[in-house]
Formats: C-alpha cells, sequence, structure tokens
C-alpha cells in the first residue's frame, strides 16, 4: 500500500484536559503536537497513527481505517498503549518523560514533557566535520545512562538514531520517540515489523528478528557516534551485508581522534551481533574507562581487518 499523508489535528483543538497548539513532527508511525495542559504548561503529545494502516482526511478527527487494516491498526494500538505505560514507570534525566496516555478519537495519546534545545541531528548538520571528542563522549556517556535505564525495564529503544537524541541547552541528552520500542524483551508475542532507519538499524532488523536485543540499539550507537564525526549516516547494514564498503573508523579518522574511540565505535557496528558489546554497561565501561575494548586489540579481528584494509589497493 503506498504511504501516504495524515492531516494532524489543528491548532487549538481540545483533546481530553489538553489544548493543541502546533504540530511538532509527522512520521510514518505517529503525529507529535505542541499543546498546553489546564495550567497553561506546555506538553508534546503523540498520537497513534501509522500512515500505512490509516487516513485522517483535512478538518476530520478520527481516521478511516479499512477492514483489511484493522487488526494491525489496533493491536500496534495495542503495544502502542503498553509502551506508554512502561515508559511512565521510567523516571530518569536522560529518557523523556511520560505523563500521561490516553484513548480518545479510535486512537491513543501519549502525553510528554516538552523539552526545549535541539536534536542530536540538528548539531551534526549543524557543526558538519567539526564535532570534538570531548562532546561526543560527553553526550554518548549521559544517553547511555538512560538506555541502561530503557533496558533495565526490559525495553528496546529500536529507533536509535540522532534525530532521537535531543540536546537541552547545556547538551544534557535526552532520548525521544520510542515510537519503535514495541518489543519487549519479555515477551514472545508477535510483533508489528520493526520501524528502522537505513544506516541506523543493526543487521538484525533485516533478517532474523528474534536475534533483536541490547546489541541491536548498541549498533544504533555505534552507528550515531559514527555519523558524528562523518556528518552522514554509515553505510546501511542490509547493504553491508552483501557488500561491506564501510570505511573502518580507524581508518577514516586515523589521528584525528584518539585510537580508543575509534575502536569503540568499530566495535559497535561489527554486523555480527555476537561481537558487539553485549550490554550498555560494558559499552559505557569502555567509553569512560578509556580501555581498549575486546577483539580490537593489535591481532584482534578488528586490528586484522583494518590491516588488511589499509594494505589494499584503493
Amino acid at each position: 500500500m503506498a504511504q501516504q499523508a495524515n492531516h494532524p489535528l489543528p491548532g487549538g483543538h481540545q483533546l481530553e484536559e489538553y489544548t493543541i497548539e502546533r504540530q511538532l513532527s509527522l512520521g510514518g508511525f505517529s503525529i507529535v503536537y505542541l499543546a498546553h495542559d489546564p495550567e497553561g504548561s506546555q506538553v508534546a503529545i503523540k498520537e497513534y497513527l501509522p500512515n500505512s494502516l490509516a487516513l485522517r482526511a483535512k478538518g476530520d478527527v478520527r481516521p478511516i481505517i479499512s477492514e483489511e487494516h484493522l487488526g494491525a491498526f489496533r493491536y500496534g494500538m495495542k503495544c502502542f498503549f503498553e509502551e506508554g505505560r512502561a515508559l511512565a514507570r521510567l523516571s530518569h534525566p536522560n529518557v523523556i518523560r511520560v505523563l500521561n496516555f490516553f484513548r480518545a478519537n479510535e486512537t491513543v495519546y501519549m502525553v510528554m514533557e516538552y523539552e526545549r534545545g535541539r536534536t542530536l541531528q540538528e548539531f551534526i548538520h549543524k557543526h558538519q566535520g567539526h564535532v570534538s571528542e570531548r562532546f561526543i563522549r560527553g553526550v554518548f556517556t549521559r544517553m547511555l545512562n538512560g538506555l541502561r535505564e530503557v533496558h533495565s525495564h526490559k525495553l528496546l529503544h529500536l529507533d536509535l538514531k540522532p534525530s532521537n537524541i535531543y540536546l537541552r541547552g547545556d547538551n544534557s541528552p535526552v532520548l525521544i520517540d520510542f515510537g519503535a520500542a514495541r518489543q519487549t524483551l519479555a515477551s514472545d508475542q508477535p510483533m508489528l515489523k520493526p520501524m528502522y532507519t537505513p544506516g541506523f538499524a543493526s543487521p538484525e532488523h533485516y533478517g532474523n528478528r528474534k536475534e533483536l536485543g541490547p546489541w541491536s540499539d548498541i549498533y544504533s550507537v555505534g552507528a550515531s557516534m559514527y555519523a558524528c564525526l562523518a556528518g552522514s549516516a554509515p553505510q546501511p547494514a542490509d547493504e553491508r551485508l552483501k557488500k561491506d564498503t564501510l570505511t573502518p573508523a580507524m581508518v577514516r579518522w586515523e589521528g584525528q581522534f584518539s585510537d580508543r574511540l575509534l575502536e569503540i565505535i568499530d566495535w559497535c557496528l561489527n554486523l555480527n551481533h555476537l561481537y558487539r558489546p553485549q550490554s550498555v554497561f560494558t559499552l559505557q565501561k569502555a567509553l569512560v574507562a578509556d580501555i581498549h575494548p575486546p577483539h580490537v586489540r593489535s591481532g584482534g579481528w578488528i586490528g586484522r581487518f583494518v590491516d588488511r584494509f589499509r594494505s589494499s589497493p584503493r
């Protein structure tokens, strides 16, 4: 089915006790609005509205869902609602705070704190090619605190990328947009197709979804750090599986950043999930302790690959 654009609810629309001010973003899975509560405090409200399953025309409030898509829409809505409930239990300075979630207009809404700032993607675009190692380490070490909290609640993010890492005015990061966190680690329920972004999605996103785990988010962390240096996303994992042309960070930025940081990025970007850091804690420890990750020391698989890459004619 062709993708279609859904019309947002208009400014001034009353949604339960919230009043919508304007649309903030529109994605394939949801629409996010800026709104205010009865006390006048600003909040962000995410509306579950996958454009492959539902269509809302201009001026309408309720979406039109065809009979053939009703089952998938309802299953996704149930997952979205459960995700809201799970995220509402999280209280961490580096994870967006969910304040409320409710059903209305035959769909589901998630109310979150409204954070002022910009995304890491916007920061990368503005400072293309001039993002410092100190900045990268500072942002990602703190972001990983939030991701650890998410994983400890048996949730995966599954769409981690620079546009889903929000930077407050002091550059402290906040993980946002858990629209893809529809698989819980504790669940054996069938999943909807994961939402993912080429370049940041792990190989497991494209293949055996039973292999998805914390290491899948860790691949996305490595891809996001790579993007900080490159100014753009690395080669998509599905293409890398066919023909890997991604220049390792250790080769591409040799001498420009510490070997430790470049090793860590390549470690996270291993196509085999068993050779990546298996937990956020392991990755954090390497990032903070400034130690050589395993498999990366001289003679390790990355060392041998980098030696071959450097010596091969190009």
